[in-house]
Protein backbone atom coordinates (compact mmCIF):
# COMPACT_ATOMS: atom_id res chain seq x y z
CA UNK A 1 0.00 0.00 0.00
CA UNK A 2 3.51 2.67 0.39
CA UNK A 3 3.40 2.21 -3.34
CA UNK A 4 7.00 2.68 -5.14
CA UNK A 5 9.09 4.88 -7.27
CA UNK A 6 10.57 2.88 -10.09
CA UNK A 7 13.99 3.72 -11.53
CA UNK A 8 14.53 2.85 -15.41
CA UNK A 9 17.62 3.94 -17.27
CA UNK A 10 17.84 3.34 -20.91
CA UNK A 11 20.11 5.72 -23.81
CA UNK A 12 20.95 8.29 -21.54
CA UNK A 13 17.05 8.87 -20.07
CA UNK A 14 16.09 8.05 -16.65
CA UNK A 15 12.46 7.54 -15.79
CA UNK A 16 11.10 7.91 -12.75
CA UNK A 17 7.65 5.82 -12.32
CA UNK A 18 5.45 6.95 -9.40
CA UNK A 19 4.22 3.57 -8.77
CA UNK A 20 0.56 3.59 -7.16
CA UNK A 21 -1.56 3.26 -9.76
CA UNK A 22 -4.48 1.94 -7.80
CA UNK A 23 -4.39 5.02 -5.70
CA UNK A 24 -4.33 7.57 -8.47
CA UNK A 25 -0.24 7.31 -7.87
CA UNK A 26 -0.57 9.41 -4.85
CA UNK A 27 2.46 9.89 -2.76
CA UNK A 28 3.00 8.45 0.50
CA UNK A 29 6.00 9.29 2.42
CA UNK A 30 8.32 5.55 1.55
CA UNK A 31 7.59 6.64 -1.90
CA UNK A 32 8.80 10.77 -1.31
CA UNK A 33 12.18 9.16 0.02
CA UNK A 34 12.38 6.24 -2.73
CA UNK A 35 11.92 9.66 -5.40
CA UNK A 36 14.14 11.70 -2.91
CA UNK A 37 17.36 9.15 -3.39
CA UNK A 38 16.58 8.55 -6.76
CA UNK A 39 16.98 12.11 -7.36
CA UNK A 40 20.27 12.69 -5.94
CA UNK A 41 21.78 9.29 -7.46
CA UNK A 42 20.73 10.74 -10.56
CA UNK A 43 22.48 13.95 -10.65
CA UNK A 44 26.09 11.99 -9.73
CA UNK A 45 25.68 8.95 -12.32
CA UNK A 46 27.05 10.13 -15.38
CA UNK A 47 24.95 7.87 -17.87
CA UNK A 48 22.24 9.85 -17.19
CA UNK A 49 21.65 12.70 -19.07
CA UNK A 50 18.21 13.57 -19.07
CA UNK A 51 14.91 12.64 -17.01
CA UNK A 52 11.46 11.62 -17.34
CA UNK A 53 9.07 11.81 -14.95
CA UNK A 54 5.75 9.79 -15.44
CA UNK A 55 2.74 7.52 -13.44
CA UNK A 56 1.91 4.30 -13.71
CA UNK A 57 -1.02 3.34 -15.33
CA UNK A 58 -3.32 6.10 -17.55
CA UNK A 59 -6.03 7.04 -15.11
CA UNK A 60 -3.50 10.02 -13.52
CA UNK A 61 -0.06 11.14 -13.16
CA UNK A 62 -0.02 11.83 -9.78
CA UNK A 63 -2.94 12.87 -7.30
CA UNK A 64 -1.08 14.55 -4.86
CA UNK A 65 0.02 13.50 -1.59
CA UNK A 66 -1.57 10.37 -0.06
CA UNK A 67 -4.19 12.21 2.19
CA UNK A 68 -4.52 9.18 5.16
CA UNK A 69 -0.43 9.48 4.99
CA UNK A 70 -0.89 13.60 5.57
CA UNK A 71 -3.14 13.01 8.47
CA UNK A 72 -1.14 10.68 10.15
CA UNK A 73 1.42 13.07 10.89
CA UNK A 74 1.60 13.28 14.72
CA UNK A 75 2.57 16.85 15.09
CA UNK A 76 2.98 19.77 12.45
CA UNK A 77 6.59 19.94 13.69
CA UNK A 78 6.99 16.74 11.98
CA UNK A 79 5.38 17.70 9.11
CA UNK A 80 7.35 20.70 8.25
CA UNK A 81 10.15 18.26 8.18
CA UNK A 82 8.73 15.84 6.01
CA UNK A 83 10.40 15.03 2.25
CA UNK A 84 8.59 17.30 -0.20
CA UNK A 85 8.42 15.46 -3.67
CA UNK A 86 8.14 18.48 -5.74
CA UNK A 87 11.20 20.01 -4.11
CA UNK A 88 13.44 16.97 -5.30
CA UNK A 89 12.42 16.88 -8.49
CA UNK A 90 12.83 20.17 -8.81
CA UNK A 91 16.04 20.07 -7.46
CA UNK A 92 17.71 18.00 -10.14
CA UNK A 93 20.59 19.71 -11.96
CA UNK A 94 19.99 17.96 -15.23
CA UNK A 95 17.22 18.33 -18.13
CA UNK A 96 13.49 17.40 -16.58
CA UNK A 97 10.66 16.30 -18.95
CA UNK A 98 6.86 15.81 -17.58
CA UNK A 99 4.64 13.31 -18.91
CA UNK A 100 1.40 14.21 -17.37
CA UNK A 101 -2.35 12.06 -17.97
CA UNK A 102 -5.35 11.51 -16.57
CA UNK A 103 -5.90 13.11 -12.71
CA UNK A 104 -2.46 15.95 -11.99
CA UNK A 105 -3.58 16.77 -8.85
CA UNK A 106 -1.49 19.02 -5.69
CA UNK A 107 1.34 17.80 -5.07
CA UNK A 108 1.76 16.12 -8.78
CA UNK A 109 0.95 18.62 -10.23
CA UNK A 110 3.38 20.94 -8.14
CA UNK A 111 5.92 17.87 -9.59
CA UNK A 112 5.05 18.87 -12.65
CA UNK A 113 5.43 22.65 -12.07
CA UNK A 114 8.81 21.41 -10.94
CA UNK A 115 9.88 19.92 -14.43
CA UNK A 116 11.41 21.57 -17.01
CA UNK A 117 9.11 20.62 -20.05
CA UNK A 118 5.61 19.11 -20.00
CA UNK A 119 3.83 16.73 -22.24
CA UNK A 120 0.28 16.20 -21.50
CA UNK A 121 -2.07 13.75 -22.77
CA UNK A 122 -6.05 15.05 -24.07
CA UNK A 123 -6.99 13.33 -20.53
CA UNK A 124 -5.08 14.84 -18.36
CA UNK A 125 -7.15 16.91 -15.76
CA UNK A 126 -4.49 19.12 -13.83
CA UNK A 127 -5.75 20.85 -10.83
CA UNK A 128 -4.34 22.73 -7.18
CA UNK A 129 -7.27 21.52 -4.92
CA UNK A 130 -5.59 21.97 -1.23
CA UNK A 131 -7.54 25.60 -0.42
CA UNK A 132 -11.13 23.23 -0.97
CA UNK A 133 -9.53 20.95 1.67
CA UNK A 134 -8.26 23.66 3.75
CA UNK A 135 -4.02 24.63 3.30
CA UNK A 136 -1.94 25.52 1.08
CA UNK A 137 0.23 23.59 -1.65
CA UNK A 138 3.99 23.15 0.05
CA UNK A 139 5.44 21.80 -3.28
CA UNK A 140 5.87 25.33 -5.19
CA UNK A 141 2.94 26.20 -6.78
CA UNK A 142 2.43 29.00 -5.21
CA UNK A 143 5.58 30.67 -6.23
CA UNK A 144 6.05 28.61 -9.20
CA UNK A 145 2.63 29.19 -11.03
CA UNK A 146 2.33 33.28 -11.19
CA UNK A 147 6.15 32.83 -12.69
CA UNK A 148 4.70 31.20 -15.32
CA UNK A 149 1.20 32.16 -16.36
CA UNK A 150 1.01 35.67 -14.57
CA UNK A 151 -0.61 35.89 -11.25
CA UNK A 152 -4.12 36.81 -11.77
CA UNK A 153 -4.43 33.36 -14.02
CA UNK A 154 -2.64 31.96 -10.74
CA UNK A 155 -5.03 32.90 -8.35
CA UNK A 156 -8.09 31.48 -10.35
CA UNK A 157 -5.95 28.13 -10.25
CA UNK A 158 -4.44 28.07 -6.74
CA UNK A 159 -7.53 30.18 -5.12
CA UNK A 160 -10.40 28.53 -6.16
CA UNK A 161 -9.23 25.00 -6.75
CA UNK A 162 -11.01 23.75 -9.75
CA UNK A 163 -9.26 21.52 -12.64
CA UNK A 164 -8.81 22.42 -15.86
CA UNK A 165 -8.70 20.10 -18.69
CA UNK A 166 -5.74 19.78 -21.01
CA UNK A 167 -6.41 22.19 -23.80
CA UNK A 168 -7.25 25.27 -21.00
CA UNK A 169 -3.31 23.77 -19.68
CA UNK A 170 -1.83 24.49 -23.20
CA UNK A 171 -3.21 27.45 -23.63
CA UNK A 172 -2.32 28.73 -20.24
CA UNK A 173 1.06 27.52 -21.20
CA UNK A 174 1.46 25.24 -18.05
CA UNK A 175 2.29 22.45 -20.48
CA UNK A 176 4.27 22.64 -23.93
CA UNK A 177 2.47 20.31 -25.86
CA UNK A 178 -1.10 18.34 -25.36
CA UNK A 179 -0.70 14.97 -27.48
CA UNK A 180 -3.27 11.90 -27.75
CA UNK A 181 -2.85 9.42 -24.71
CA UNK A 182 -1.46 6.75 -26.94
CA UNK A 183 0.87 9.24 -27.80
CA UNK A 184 2.21 10.63 -24.40
CA UNK A 185 5.19 8.21 -23.75
CA UNK A 186 6.86 7.80 -27.18
CA UNK A 187 6.51 12.00 -27.39
CA UNK A 188 7.64 12.53 -24.01
CA UNK A 189 10.71 9.85 -24.66
CA UNK A 190 11.69 11.65 -27.53
CA UNK A 191 12.03 14.43 -26.27
CA UNK A 192 14.51 13.51 -23.13
CA UNK A 193 16.17 11.37 -25.91
CA UNK A 194 17.32 14.08 -27.72
CA UNK A 195 17.75 16.37 -24.62
CA UNK A 196 20.27 13.35 -23.63
CA UNK A 197 22.37 14.02 -27.15
CA UNK A 198 22.71 17.30 -26.27
CA UNK A 199 26.00 18.62 -24.40
CA UNK A 200 25.51 17.49 -20.93
CA UNK A 201 27.56 21.12 -19.91
CA UNK A 202 25.16 23.32 -22.34
CA UNK A 203 21.92 22.12 -21.65
CA UNK A 204 22.82 21.97 -17.56
CA UNK A 205 24.31 25.33 -17.94
CA UNK A 206 20.92 26.84 -19.81
CA UNK A 207 18.52 25.06 -17.17
CA UNK A 208 20.81 27.34 -14.56
CA UNK A 209 20.65 30.33 -16.84
CA UNK A 210 16.84 30.11 -16.90
CA UNK A 211 16.27 29.24 -13.11
CA UNK A 212 18.48 32.54 -12.34
CA UNK A 213 16.37 34.71 -14.48
CA UNK A 214 13.44 33.90 -11.55
CA UNK A 215 15.42 34.48 -9.06
CA UNK A 216 17.93 37.62 -10.03
CA UNK A 217 17.73 41.29 -11.37
CA UNK A 218 17.90 41.27 -15.19
CA UNK A 219 21.70 42.95 -14.66
CA UNK A 220 22.61 40.03 -12.73
CA UNK A 221 21.18 37.38 -14.90
CA UNK A 222 22.82 38.98 -17.90
CA UNK A 223 26.23 38.76 -15.82
CA UNK A 224 25.48 34.68 -14.92
CA UNK A 225 24.61 34.07 -18.68
CA UNK A 226 27.67 35.12 -19.82
CA UNK A 227 29.43 33.30 -16.93
CA UNK A 228 27.24 30.07 -18.01
CA UNK A 229 28.83 30.34 -21.55
CA UNK A 230 32.31 30.67 -20.44
CA UNK A 231 32.00 27.57 -18.35
CA UNK A 232 30.52 25.68 -21.89
CA UNK A 233 34.07 26.94 -24.18
CA UNK A 234 36.18 25.90 -20.97
CA UNK A 235 34.64 22.48 -21.33
CA UNK A 236 35.24 21.83 -24.97
CA UNK A 237 32.03 20.80 -26.26
CA UNK A 238 31.84 23.65 -28.64
CA UNK A 239 34.80 22.46 -30.38
CA UNK A 240 32.85 19.63 -31.38
CA UNK A 241 29.51 21.37 -32.39
CA UNK A 242 31.29 23.35 -34.87
CA UNK A 243 32.98 20.82 -36.25
CA UNK A 244 29.75 18.80 -36.66
CA UNK A 245 28.51 21.49 -38.25
CA UNK A 246 31.40 22.28 -40.34
CA UNK A 247 30.87 18.28 -41.48
CA UNK A 248 27.35 18.54 -42.09
CA UNK A 249 26.53 15.96 -39.59
CA UNK A 250 24.74 15.77 -35.78
CA UNK A 251 27.14 16.34 -33.05
CA UNK A 252 28.29 13.70 -31.04
CA UNK A 253 28.89 14.65 -27.26
CA UNK A 254 30.64 11.97 -25.14
CA UNK A 255 30.75 13.59 -22.07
Amino acid sequence: MDGDVRLEVADGVAELVLDRPAKHNAVTPTMAKRLLDHARALDSDDAVRAVLVRGEGERAFCAGSDLNALAAYPSAWHFRNRIEYATAVRNIRKPVVAALQGWTLGGGAETALSADLRVGSETMRLGFPEVQRGWVGGGGASQLLPRLIGQGKAARLLMLGDPIDAAEALRLGIVEEVVPQAALLDRAREIARKLAGLSPVAVQSVKAAMRMALEAPLSAGLVYENEMNVLCFSAGDHLEGIRAFNEKRPAEFSR
